[in-house]
């Protein structure tokens, strides 16, 4: 049976990974409506859309190398879409510092930045992503030019590495989640520095 040009099957595969994507989200809103967030619900909020923010990361970079791998293209066209997920769930998880643990309190929020280490290595992290989620548009690849641009977006790896820190200065006794997070992004950029080390053009310029 032929597949019509307006219905491909990996439109509807993006429309499912987008829908999957918004379930940590809306399960956070029932259970914020049904009492479901246990008995501290700022630190169920904190610490979910933190996880989801940092899974969303890993997501993001293993698009590239799942790609090269499996060959199959089209799965570049999940990035921005994971990379916009990842920055939706860090807004989240910084709003809930700013709104739920601080009020609003600047002078307080300031304190804290600059006084915990895990803290001020999260809002690096959500610095570092801002740039990217403001040029996530095909306008801004135009203006600043694709290499350009790609550039610019290597930031995400920066704060990747943000994030899994700031998760490792947060908790104190066990480490073995942030370390299951550190573990990933070391082969997710370890990849990248493979296939950098072993481009063609690299063994052009050595020889």
């Amino acid at each position: 049976m032929k597949v019509s040009t307006w219905v491909r099957p990996f439109t509807w595969f993006k429309v499912l990974v987008f829908a999957a994507s918004l379930i940590p989200a809306a399960r956070l809103v029932v259970g914020l409506f049904t009492g479901g967030l246990g008995a501290n619900p700022v630190e169920f909020i904190t610490h979910t859309t933190g996880t989801f923010a940092l899974v969303f990361l890993m997501l993001t970079l293993s698009v590239t190398p799942l790609r090269r791998i499996t060959g199959y293209a089209s799965l570049i066209r999940l990035r921005r879409m994971l990379g916009l997920f990842a920055f939706f769930y860090t807004c989240v998880h910084l709003s809930t510092f700013v709104v739920l643990d601080h009020f609003f309190d600047p002078a307080a929020i300031l304190q804290d930045v600059f006084k915990r280490p895990y803290i001020t290595a999260g809002s690096v992290g959500f610095l570092l992503m801002l740039p990217l989620a403001l040029t996530s548009t095909a306008g801004w690849i135009r203006r600043l030019g694709g290499r350009r641009w790609q550039r610019l977006h290597r930031l995400v790896y920066f704060s990747a590495i943000a994030g899994v820190v700031h998760f490792l200065w947060l908790v104190k006794a066990d480490l073995r989640e942030p370390l299951i997070y550190a573990g990933v992004l070391a082969v997710l950029l370890g990849y990248r520095i493979a296939v950098w080390r072993n481009a063609p053009w690299r063994k052009k310029r050595a020889n």
